[in-house]
């Protein structure tokens, strides 16, 4: 949540009144509109595709930044935009995130400017992919507090410096150049910085995360070992060339051995110098850098150590030279060098007492695994001191008042090959994610709770469940599993994952686990992995062999013996700890420093694997937007308000919008910025229940009517200019008749446009493949999916649905086939069958007749995921082949007029896994491992369809592959009425001259600071302004009164209940009134105003009290005149009497606008600001795991109190009560239905005596389907 800059501080009032705001500018009309939408939060459909589109269309306009609220969205653009000057940084100095344009250096400043102004800990939680721009996010926050924290104090400026310089070491040490980024971050990372009680920098701290030491010894193919290696091999001084016989980086077979030696847009040399000068920034003297590059040297020379294999199979050093150049670098004897890493030292016990030491040889395998661990040792240990001795070094100067924090973290990993690496970098990630729900729902409800907003706790995934599975001790997780593998199998590698392959049997009675053989399955929050086990125990012991330890402890190099200073004690009994230990150690730290602080997010994407500039990997950033749960953290934000600001912004803003508040573009309301507000949004006709007014700011609940506002104010220097040219009043009238026919053309015919899109992809499937049916070319033709009405109440479809075990999930695709079946000793023939999609399974069900009765069952059921393929001919016959997993029923082959859209639907169902096989012949398995073909012959005698004989399939020429869908036909014109009635901006219009305008109010200032309010001169309030009547309707009569709501029943508490979160506590005798019922025993009930659940059998009802016989009531009122209608029969049908205002205000009450606001202009293309259907559509079902095959007209949620899951009850009173049963688990249905846009229309909903269009929405020409409209409704 994005504080305003006025909040926290107060000023005292001004005597000479309320500041002055800036004029609204006429010029802003005709300013360059933005690429896409700056916050997704105010995208109108919430879904994967949209945030793809919204991103693409930003990165390629050069808009790298993009809001989810205070979320910041960063795509990585591989160039260079000019973007991070220091002109753009002043830009963002002071200012608040929604006056500037999305940037990182506008998440900085908001960081620094809550940390200063509410004296709370700020962190900034950056995250992405690798080559995503973490490092160079993290690097552009530094850059933007150093620059703006000020401090003249040469500690302060000292600090500053040792913080930028932080970036080149920890590069230099820490990244490499990968597959996917020249520049790759190996670690995580978490800078604090800490600042005085004046916002300035007085010290920091680096906490390092999950080196991938392993890159030392080993790099893939074409990547490269740490940048330091080869800085320092390239660009050396003589002297240190000759102190450590140092020679280029392909004499070394740690840096040479990926045949990478050089970077594009990288030098070495430069990048050397810049080593050396941040270590000089930082403190480092020059026997400390000295001794760092010794044991890079060290490292070096170690990878150059090979073995020979002897005749008894034991290993010998190949080339003594290299070893005694390491002896010497550390200062110990050669020989013994060569003794440690050729043999080991076993000692044997007996009974607890020390038994007898045996040197085992080492064969060449052996030996060099002993020799990569010490090299993979030694660097580890060597960065772990670098980043110590940072902290040293940038120690606070004095005493610390707040700290921002900048964690730099990897992302979650998917490989192909995943083991213990990857384990510990998605169990952070899992951490991390739990935080981000909590803390983003946390800031969230605090402010609703502030500003006294109603709000109702949504509900969100928990991963907890999963945090636990890796992390727990008892029930022991993945982490005690692997430890006590370990300890239980310590001598022997295999021995240990064999036994860790036992203990994760234990864990399968969790969900999110399952063990695999070799392999075991984690179900993350961004999707399942599978882990292999091969080597995960040897990898979390991580622990030198007992003789290269007594090697570095017989060493005279001091500073060797510091790296290795917690050498472990051998007498010591103690279990050293784990690598999964100190990564869960390291994790529970970071979550708690991250948990006392106030955050921000930055999510960064990486829009192709090529670092192209202009590539833009869909596929790939469809991945990231689902495992950095964007959509999840849209959704989140938009649970409540998707809009909140100041009452004062508020009316600076929209000011414009309302007759009370503005007059020519000058501000002129009198009276305070909350009751400004209101009469804005009331002038504007925004339904009550869209907005909340808070304490001190307005919240806006669905971003339609943020768009409707921003619209509004847009267009309102055009329309000022209308008015100059005297025809605005024509303008408008025109205008929004205009978009009310549009909107009602839209509303009736927007479902037939994505049926278009659906039979559009289906040729886009089959393009230039296939020869075509001219019937599947029709302009008329659309893919209606459920051709059975499985969804419906249709009795076929009903029958099928219950034969094919469907329950409650929704089939996508029904239409009648023929299979070919084969018999033996006979041909193949085709049968009749039934043939069902749903989004997991094909169904193929068939009719018989058994005892004179005709039955539906099952034949088959084929799983989406076996389909491997679909095989068509390419020509014009309507054959197919699922080609699925060996199985005994070997493939089907159908029949089916509606291949094409069959075709699409399962390529849609599966995100087109699916390959399409197109040829002169298909080839299926009849049986398990037998295979057959089916060849196609062109035949011009066969009258219709096709012919099947003896493997063949005679088929007659069709339309060209190429062919597309014919165009629309036209239709016969139709009588276009003329445009003569709207609503105007005020009452009146052009042949109205006897009314005068308005006089012209005093201008007054615009609204500053809510604290210099109170030096506002006290004056008398105006009287409110005559609002002009409408002119009166006489065909409408006024609405009948509504029905007087039924008294809610009340319930007595027959014993205590002590609630918790979502219940409702009650005392003994305590009276409730019943809000709502639920089947599996818990009820929704009201008590003093506030609502909660409580278990049924503890409540009783209280009769209620006998009422007074009613008044004998006077005989109704004659019925009005036949021409008139009354507004409650909404759904009768329209007389042609019934003047053009009658159904203009019939639609503006569909739209829940307030009946008694002022006339408004309607802008085409904007929702209903309630959310509400067309009352003729369809309702979409949804299937059981709450998803839809359409996308749902408004995102607004429902409440969530009927889907929480039940807290346990608390101990329960004597005498005993009855038990509780579980609380209702069903969603509850949303208030109203979506419009269904993909699947078949009904018209079960539609009015009376209103017919659907006969032919496809979408197809038709505007004027013609309004003429035809109108004249239906006026001829019934």
């Amino acid at each position: 949540m994005v504080r305003s800059k006025k909040a926290g501080k107060k000023t005292a009032p001004k005597s000479g009144g309320a500041a002055k705001v800036a004029k609204a500018d006429w010029k802003e009309g005709f300013k360059k509109k933005q690429a896409g939408v700056s916050d997704m939060t105010l995208l109108t459909t919430i879904d994967e595709n949209n945030i793809n589109e919204n991103l693409q269309k930003r990165w390629k306009a050069g808009e790298i930044y993009t809001y989810i609220g205070g979320v910041l969205i960063s795509v990585n653009p591989f160039k260079d935009l000019g973007i991070y000057t220091d002109e753009t940084l002043q830009k963002y100095k002071g200012k608040n995130r929604l006056e500037v344009p999305p940037h990182v250096f506008s998440i900085a400043e908001t960081a620094y400017y809550n940390m200063n102004a509410y004296h709370e800990n700020q962190c900034v939680i950056i995250s992405g992919e690798s080559g995503a721009g973490k490092t160079e996010a993290a690097k552009r926050i530094m850059q933007y507090i150093a620059a703006v924290s000020g401090g003249e104090d040469g500690s302060i400026q000292e600090i500053k410096e040792m913080v930028l310089a932080t970036n080149p070491l920890l590069e230099s040490f820490g990244c490499a150049k990968t597959l996917r980024n020249n520049n790759s971050s190996r670690h995580g990372k978490y800078l604090e910085i800490m600042f005085n009680t004046h916002g300035e920098p007085i010290g920091a701290q680096i906490t390092n995360y999950l080196l991938e030491k392993g890159r030392v010894v080993g790099q893939l193919e074409n990547e490269r070992n740490f940048h330091i290696f080869y800085q320092f091999t390239k660009a050396a001084s003589d002297e240190q060339r000759e102190q450590f016989w140092l020679q280029d980086p392909g004499a070394y077979t740690y840096t040479s051995r990926s045949k990478c030696l050089d970077v594009q847009d990288i030098n070495d040399s430069n990048d050397y110098a810049d080593t050396l000068n941040a270590m000089r920034i930082i403190g480092l003297s020059d026997q400390e850098q000295n001794e760092i590059f010794r044991m890079l040297a060290v490292i070096l020379w170690l990878g150059n150590v090979d073995f020979q294999e002897m005749d008894d199979g034991n290993s010998v050093v190949s080339d003594t030279t290299i070893t005694d150049f390491i002896a010497d670098l550390i200062e110990v004897d050669p020989a013994m060098i060569q003794k440690v890493l050729t043999s080991r030292v076993v000692e044997t016990q007996r009974g607890g007492r020390r038994g007898s030491v045996y040197d085992v040889p080492l064969n060449p395998a052996q030996a060099t695994a002993g020799r990569d661990a010490l090299a993979k040792a030694i660097y580890n240990n060597l960065f772990e001191w670098i980043v110590s001795r940072i902290n040293v070094s940038m120690k606070a100067r004095s005493a610390s008042a707040q700290v921002i924090g900048i964690l730099d973290i990897f992302g979650f990993e998917i490989f192909e090959d995943n083991s213990f690496e990857q384990l510990c970098i998605n169990y952070v990630n899992e951490k991390l994610q739990q935080i981000f729900i909590e803390l983003t729902l946390k800031t969230e409800q605090e402010e609703y709770v502030r500003e006294q907003i109603k709000w109702e706790p949504i509900k969100y995934f928990d991963n907890k469940v999963v945090c636990d599975l890796i992390e727990e001790r008892k029930p022991p997780g993945i982490f005690a599993a692997l430890n006590d593998a370990c300890a239980t199998a310590h001598a022997d590698p295999a021995a240990a994952d064999n036994s860790f392959v036992q203990r994760t049997a234990m864990l399968s009675s969790n969900v999110n686990f399952e063990a695999r053989g070799s392999q075991f399955l984690v179900r993350h929050y961004a999707g399942p992995v599978t882990y292999n086990i091969a080597g995960m125990t040897d990898k979390n012991k991580d622990a030198l062999v007992k003789d290269l330890f007594d090697l570095v402890g017989s060493s005279g190099n001091q500073f060797l013996q510091t790296l290795f200073s917690d050498r472990p004690d051998p007498s010591s009994k103690k279990r050293p700890p784990t690598a999964g230990d100190r990564i869960k150690a390291s994790a529970g730290a970071l979550v708690d420093n991250l948990m006392k602080a106030q955050p921000s997010y930055i999510r960064t994407i990486k829009p192709n694997q090529n670092r192209s500039a202009t590539e833009y990997d869909t596929k790939a950033i469809l991945h990231q937007i689902k495992y950095l749960g964007l959509q999840e953290n849209i959704r989140v934000r938009r649970a409540g308000f998707a809009y909140r600001n100041t009452f004062e912004k508020m009316v600076e803003r929209f000011y414009l919008l309302s007759p009370s508040t503005s007059y020519a573009g000058e501000y002129t309301w009198e009276g305070d910025a909350k009751s400004g507000c209101e009469q804005i949004l009331k002038d504007t006709g925004i339904a009550k229940d869209e907005w909340q007014m808070g304490v001190t700011k307005a919240f806006i609940k669905n971003p339609e009517t943020l768009f409707a506002l921003e619209t509004m104010r847009d267009r309102y220097w055009h329309n000022m200019a209308a008015r100059i040219q005297r025809a605005w009043r024509n303008y408008w009238r025109y205008k929004n008749e205009c978009a009310r026919r549009i909107q009602r053309f839209w509303k009736n015919n927007k479902e037939a446009l994505e049926y278009a899109k659906v039979r559009e992809y289906g040729h886009q499937v089959l393009a230039g493949r296939k020869e075509r049916r001219r019937y599947s070319l029709l302009s008329y033709r659309r893919f209606l999916g459920d051709y059975l009405d499985v969804n419906g109440k249709n009795i076929i479809g009903s029958d099928l649905r219950s034969a094919c075990g469907l329950g409650a999930e929704q089939a996508t695709f029904s239409s009648k086939v023929q299979i070919l079946v084969s018999k033996i000793a006979r041909s193949s023939k085709l049968h009749p069958r039934f043939l069902v999609v749903t989004a997991k399974a094909v169904y193929i069900a068939v009719t018989s007749q058994k005892d004179g009765q005709i039955q539906t069952s099952l034949e088959r059921k084929i799983p989406l995921v076996t389909i491997k393929s679909i095989s068509m001919s390419n020509l014009r016959d309507d054959w197919l082949v699922l080609n699925c997993n060996a199985s005994e029923e070997g493939d089907p082959v159908l029949h089916c007029y509606f291949k094409t859209e069959l075709t699409a639907n399962l390529l849609t169902l599966t995100q087109a896994s699916i390959s399409v096989l197109i040829g002169p012949s298909i080839e299926y398995a009849k049986k398990k491992d037998k295979k057959a073909q089916i060849q196609f012959i062109r035949d011009e005698k066969i009258a219709k369809d096709d012919e099947y004989k003896s493997h063949a399939v005679h088929v007659p020429s069709g339309e060209p592959p190429s062919s597309t869908s014919r165009p629309a036909a036209k239709r016969k014109p139709g009588i276009v009425r003329p445009i003569t009635q709207g609503k105007l901006l005020r009452a009146g219009g052009p042949s109205d001259k006897g009314k005068t305008s308005r006089p012209k109010p005093a201008v007054q200032p615009l609204l500053g600071k809510s604290a210099q309010l109170a030096s506002v001169r006290p004056t008398p309030v105006a009287p409110p302004k005559s609002v002009p009547t409408p002119p009166a309707r006489n065909s409408v009569p006024p609405p009948p009164p509504p029905p007087k709501a039924p008294e809610a029943e009340v319930y007595k508490a027959k014993f205590a209940f002590e609630g918790q979160e979502g219940e409702i506590s009650l005392k003994k005798d305590d009276t409730v009134e019943l809000v709502e019922k639920d089947d599996n025993g818990w009820w929704l009930v009201r008590k003093d105003g506030q609502e909660g659940w409580a278990p049924n059998n503890y409540l009783e009802l209280v009769p209620p009290k006998p009422k007074a016989a009613p008044a004998a009531r006077s005989p109704p009122p004659r019925p009005p005149p036949p021409p008139s209608v009354p507004l409650a029969a909404v759904a009768a049908p329209i007389p042609a009497s019934a003047s053009n205002s009658t159904v203009l205000s019939m639609s503006v009450k569909s739209l829940a606008a307030d009946a008694s606001a002022k006339p408004i202009a309607v802008f085409p293309g904007l929702a209903p600001s309630n959310g509400s259907a067309a009352p003729w559509k369809k309702p979409t079902a949804v299937s059981a795991n709450g998803s839809s095959s359409t996308t749902p007209a408004s995102s607004r949620p429902s409440s969530s109190l009927g889907v929480k899951p039940p807290p346990p009850v608390a101990t329960k009173p004597k005498p005993v009560p009855p038990p509780v049963a579980s609380k209702p688990s069903g969603t509850k249905p949303p208030p109203k239905p979506p419009i269904p846009t993909a699947s078949r229309p009904g018209a079960s909903a539609a009015p009376p005596k209103i017919s659907k269009p006969s032919a496809p929405a979408g197809q038709m020409d505007l004027a013609a389907a309004l003429a035809k409209r109108a004249q239906k409704i006026a001829d019934e």
